[in-house]
């Protein structure tokens, strides 16, 4: 019997239905316990950063991420299934293994940029989470914002993290130009719960 893994949403990696070949378990495999993996942070280079939203039951036109994949694990997070265009598997792979888009910041700007464009609301995140663990470190967030602060542009975001309160100076004053709205997301206010959900989430408290 496995045990239950901590800190992590997913408790192996699912086979990528991109990919021909696959490994399966074999009957003498039965002990084999899966463990924590370590988190492995991967730049890459997109041309682009903000996408177009068609879908009709959307209310947004345009949505940005500045990852994939996303390290609180979510074990219900409709987005997991999207790691398998990068190669890897919905499962563990999508906390554990994190795409990141350095140059983002400056993609959003040349999107300003472009002859004709128009102002609309632009939703960060609209797939993984803009304030995962790792924007701690990396800080794309919130030069994302300096972006949209400096074009006077409106911009939607949605997180599970508290992390989102670090950059309350850049927020308020695009709250103040009536530029921002943010959305927290609480599934549940059972703090057990809430870990095996979604563990490496904000804890409840610090939701709240």
């Amino acid at each position: 019997m496995k045990k239950e893994i901590k800190g992590q949403g997913a408790v192996h990696n699912i086979h990528n239905h991109f990919i021909k070949n696959r490994y399966e378990k074999s009957v003498y495999d039965d002990d084999f316990e899966e463990t924590v993996a370590k988190t492995a942070i991967l730049e890459i280079f997109p041309k682009t950063i903000v996408n177009p939203v068609k879908s009709p039951d959307l209310m947004m036109a345009y949505s940005m991420n500045p990852y994939q994949g996303c390290e609180h694990g979510c074990a219900y997070c409709f987005a997991r299934p999207t790691h398998e265009y990068w190669g890897y598997s919905a499962g563990i792979d999508f906390e554990r293994k994190i795409l990141v888009k350095k140059n983002a910041p400056e993609l959003l700007e040349q999107f300003f940029t472009k002859r004709g464009y128009k102002a609309e609301p632009i939703l960060l995140s609209g797939n993984t989470d803009c304030y995962q663990p790792v924007e701690r470190k990396l800080g794309i967030t919130r030069r994302i914002l300096q972006v949209f602060l400096d074009y006077r542009h409106p911009v939607n975001i949605l997180t599970k993290n508290a992390l989102v309160t670090r950059d309350i100076d850049i927020l308020t004053q695009l709250a103040e130009k009536n530029l921002v709205t943010v959305s927290l997301s609480i599934p549940t206010i059972d703090e057990g719960l809430r870990r095996k959900l979604e563990p490496r989430t904000s804890s409840v408290s610090n939701k709240l």
